[in-house]
């Protein structure tokens, strides 16, 4: 790990030295207006987590580089709307979680795939305001069943319901690997939005070992999520389909093959302004329950930001979510004598603040009641210190 950590820090100081000259207007390439043709921007998330109570205690280290470059195809090439994006990301394979046990896990940038790897490569062509379509490697998370007032907080659940997360031959379109998607979004109107998207069900990219799967070996993942906006909230429903049928997690014809079943999923999401500088949201979906590990989920909290009238960049966010475990992944787990509880409940406490132009550090706690890869053991205590350098002068 450290000769990993040593090679991302040192591609990162060179990102450093590099971005601030491409993210500034105004020099040679921009147009008029003091738009670049290409855009690049950076970050590098390094986390401390420690599990002082819990299956074990111990401390790991958790990195994540990530590089976004965008080109305006318009202006180069002269391709109305449209641009190309791409998104490389390095991790480290420190895995922090096996310590406290959790399904869901509790570090949002954690990975075992010690490797860089192009995450995203896709083209966005914009129709105006009231259309917009993505075709490439795009992560599905971006654009359904998520929610903003969440994304601070860093349990893995708050960034996507982990009945959907768990679902597929080896999980959807979503971090750590992407998969051949095909998304639309529209805005019949000013408050409203819907997205629909295909998605080849084998989530594979370059740097993956094997490189990128075949196109819909495997069928495809389809979702679409409807939505209102309006006066700061937001309001919207979703739901999932896998085309191809999945394996049963417990049930089996007489042969022992695994039952093939079909594999979906709905779920809702509200964002709600309490007043002042605070956002509540509260997210829930139910599965199947027989192809994937949780027959549902469900997440709450609250933003707050900024927290103090001097410190613009101050924020605090609190969240509950709780993963429900499917019976098929229970009856499983009873019949390798490793009986399950219904449910894993997590709760998280952060706060964020920008001490440079080019740090930010996040202090972190969270609670793990019945941690299920280690049943019968106690509740996981977890404190983390996350930071996250940016190049300066980076919008």
């Amino acid at each position: 790990m450290r000769t990993t950590f040593v090679r991302q820090t040192l591609f990162f100081a060179c990102a450093l030295a590099a971005l601030p000259g491409t993210a500034r207007a105004g020099e040679t390439g921009a147009d008029d207006t003091g738009e670049r043709p290409f855009s690049i921007e950076g970050s590098y998330v390094a986390d401390v987590d420690g599990v002082v109570d819990g299956p074990q205690r111990g401390a790991r280290y958790v990195d994540l580089l990530r590089i976004d470059a965008t080109a305006d195809l318009e202006r180069i090439a002269g391709w109305h709307g449209a641009r190309a994006v791409f998104t490389f990301e390095a991790g480290t394979g420190a895995q922090p979680n096996a310590l406290a046990g959790t399904v869901e896990g509790f570090d949002n940038a954690e990975t075992s795939l010690d490797r860089p790897r192009l995450f995203q490569a896709y083209i966005q062509q914009d129709f105006g305001s009231a259309a917009q379509v993505k075709a490439g490697f795009v992560d599905l998370n971006a654009d359904f069943y998520s929610t903003q007032s969440s994304g601070l907080l860093i349990a893995p659940p708050f960034g996507i319901g982990s009945e959907l997360a768990a679902s597929g031959p080896n999980g959807p379109s979503i971090f750590p690997s992407t998969a051949p998607t095909l998304a639309l979004r529209l805005k019949p109107a000013a408050d409203f939005y819907l997205g629909l998207a295909a998605i080849s069900a084998e989530a594979r990219v370059l740097g993956d070992p094997g490189g990128p799967a075949p196109l819909l070996r495997q069928g495809a993942l389809l979702i679409g999520e409807a939505g209102w906006t309006g006066g700061g909230r937001r309001i919207a429903l979703g739901a999932w389909r896998y085309t191809r049928r999945q394996d049963d997690l417990h049930d089996t014809d007489p042969a022992g093959t695994p039952l093939a079943r079909r594999a979906w999923g709905v779920y809702g999401l509200v964002e709600q302004p309490l007043g002042g500088t605070a956002t509540a949201f509260l997210r829930g979906g139910v599965s199947d329950g027989r192809t994937t590990t949780f027959g549902g989920s469900v997440q709450t909290g609250v933003l707050v930001g900024p927290v103090f009238a001097g410190r613009p960049s101050s924020r605090f966010s609190a969240g509950f979510h709780a993963g429900f475990l499917g019976g098929a992944y229970r009856a499983s787990m009873a019949d390798a004598q490793v009986p399950q509880r219904h449910a894993e409940y997590g709760w998280e406490l952060t706060y964020e603040d920008q001490l440079s132009s080019w740090l930010t550090v996040q202090p972190d706690m969270q609670v793990v009641r019945d941690p299920a890869m280690v049943p019968g053991s106690r509740d996981a205590v977890i404190f983390a210190l996350r930071l996250t350098l940016t190049p300066p002068g980076q919008d």
